[in-house]
């Protein structure tokens, strides 16, 4: 069954400027985990930023487990989509603890259950004995971690991670790698994940998409 469907998508940074993104379309499954292969500028990252209503799209539409995001007449701003998102640089926040970065999203709920939430999370990435550190005492594969663990708290209907590893040194992204699709699966989670690196991909992913740059004859963006 059809969970995200995005349908003949088009976005262009600037009016005249050929579009980043030309009338592409996919489909995933609940539950499914999917890689977004291609080079710089062929619009891996803003399909992200599309989904998570972070820009507006020229055209098309985007809808999550029969929820419509965005058409030509609907554009639900990006804190009413329920998406998560772990950013490159994974984006912590220093003055606050793991448990603090965590729970950020978490101020809507009562004090017992961002409590619960909060341990919850710290189990599945494997962090409860660091609630109390600083982003700067952390590894970068901790940070990666409580990037993932704030992302997921809010129990989103998709995650969207664009390139996880591209801070992390070469030597341990292999761990990394198999870390990430044990608590993705152990999460039950929706997740569209962006890399320039098809290892990423083939190591975490169920299938992979690729977005092949427009080229000079003005082709509609690929995706296969």
């Amino acid at each position: 069954m059809c969970y995200v469907a995005i349908e003949h998508i088009t976005f262009r940074f600037a009016g005249g400027q050929p579009p980043v993104i030309d009338g592409l379309s996919l489909t995933m499954s609940r539950g499914e985990i999917v890689g977004i292969l291609g080079a710089s500028g062929s619009g891996k990252s803003t399909l992200l930023r599309l989904i998570a209503g972070l820009e507006m799209p020229e055209s098309g539409s985007i809808a999550i487990d029969g929820r419509l995001m965005v058409d030509e007449r609907t554009f639900l701003e990006p804190e009413q989509r329920g998406v998560g998102m772990v950013f490159q640089d994974y984006a912590l926040f220093p003055n606050m603890t793991v448990a603090g970065n965590i729970v950020f999203g978490l101020h809507k709920l009562k004090k017992s259950v961002r409590q619960e939430r909060l341990e919850q999370m710290l189990e599945l990435v494997q962090m409860k004995e660091y609630a109390r550190r600083y982003p700067h005492e952390l590894s970068g594969g901790q940070q990666q971690r409580v990037a993932l663990a704030r992302a997921l708290a809010p129990q989103p209907s998709v995650l969207l991670m664009d390139e996880p590893f591209s801070s992390l040194d070469a030597h341990l992204k292999a761990a990394i790698r198999s870390e990430l699709r044990q608590i993705l699966r152990k999460a039950n989670i929706t997740c569209l994940l962006v890399s320039h690196d098809q290892a990423d991909i083939e190591a975490i992913c169920d299938r992979a998409l690729h977005i092949n740059i427009r080229d000079e004859q003005d082709t509609p963006t690929k995706i296969r």
